[in-house]
Order: structure tokens, then sequence, then C-alpha cells
């Protein structure tokens, strides 16, 4: 048995990158999870939004559609700051008005020569596509609420990062046939420390949600 403990955590959001699943699919050779951790290492999601504690990288198991036999999704990501993200997007829009208000001035003002209203209006067509740009960067991560719950932490051994998670999580299903602890299925997760994460040799807390 691995070495366990409870503890309460306050809501969160995470953002990341996710696909839909099983434990079946994963256990046999067309899983996607070692796919996912790929896509996640090449999309720079901390330098895109604003993450919280960015060195911490969760992989959350959300949208459970039964319980461990079923399907759900995983989002491998970081913490964010859920309102700092929304103003995020209230000074895009702020900046679209600006820039449509700019257009109006101009077209009003019919003193302006014509190749200074050109000028401008490839300006901001340039600054247009430039905020789709930014709003499409954002739109291609899961946003992914985890409510406030309480958990029961599992500490894998060290060893090789797949290797010691598949071990723990077929622990884990083990251990809660038979626990007195109910799992809720609210959102599960694992933590990694970027900042000492070995691959080949690493020690991993999975965050069981429990009644």
């Amino acid at each position: 048995m691995m070495n366990t403990y409870f503890v309460e955590k306050a809501k969160m959001t995470l953002a990341g990158v996710s696909i839909r699943t099983t434990n079946e699919v994963e256990m046999g050779p067309d899983g996607g999870l070692p796919q996912l951790w790929e896509t996640y290492f090449q999309s720079n999601i901390a330098g895109q939004v604003a993450t919280v504690n960015s060195e911490y990288i969760y992989a959350l198991y959300t949208d459970y559609e039964s319980d461990a036999s079923g399907a759900y999704t995983v989002v491998i990501g970081h913490e964010v700051a859920e309102e700092r993200h929304l103003e995020g997007n209230q000074l895009e829009e702020n900046g679209l008005e600006e820039s449509e208000l700019e257009e109006s001035e101009l077209e009003e003002n019919e003193l302006e020569k014509n190749e200074l209203e050109e000028s401008e209006l490839v300006e901001n067509q340039l600054e247009e596509n430039r905020l789709e740009e930014s709003q499409l960067e954002e739109t291609q991560f899961t946003y992914a609420a985890v409510p406030e719950s309480k958990y029961m932490v599992f500490t894998t051994k060290k060893g090789p990062v797949f290797e010691v998670v598949a071990q723990a999580w077929g622990e884990i299903w083990a251990y809660f046939k038979e626990s007195r602890e109910a799992r809720t299925y609210t959102g599960d997760f694992e933590i990694y420390d970027s900042r000492n994460f070995d691959p080949a040799d690493t020690q991993v807390e999975i965050y069981i949600a429990i009644e």
C-alpha cells in the first residue's frame, strides 16, 4: 500500500490540453496519454495564459461519464487565475472598441489625405488580426473547473514516470473497491513539480476526490 494522507483543497481552474478517453483504451496500444504529454510540452501554456504557481504541472481526470470504468477527460496543464483571465478578455474587447472608434473617426474626418486613411486602416486591420490570433491561441486550450473537495492523496514510489503512475492507479482502483472512503469523481489529479521533474526517476502525488 502506498503512503496516503487526507487534505481539503479549495476550488481552482486549470487550463491545458485535453483528450477524452477510457481506462480500457489507455491500457491498450492506442492509448492517447503519451501523445497528450508531448502536446503539452510543445504548447507553452505557461507562456500564453496567466498561470498560478507555473512550476506545478497538473494531470486532471474530470468529466467522468460514470466511474473508473467509463469515459473521462484528461487535462494536462496549469492552474490559472480565473479573474485575471477574465480581465484579459475584457481588455482585448476594449482594445477592439478603441480600434473601431479610431476607424469611425478617420472616416468622418474628410480632411485627412487618402494615403493616411489607407495607412491607418491597414494598421487597424493588422491589429485586429493580431487580436484574433491571440484569441485563437487561448481557445486551443481546455479550461476545467475543479470544485472544493476533500482528497485522499496517494504518493507513488520513485521510478520511471509512466511505470510508477500506472502501477499507482492500479492500486488506487483496487483500494477503492474495498475501502470505507467513497470516490466522488468530481476531479482527480496528479501533480508534477517541473523544477525537479526527471521522467526516468520521479515520485508523484495523486489526489483522489472523496466524500
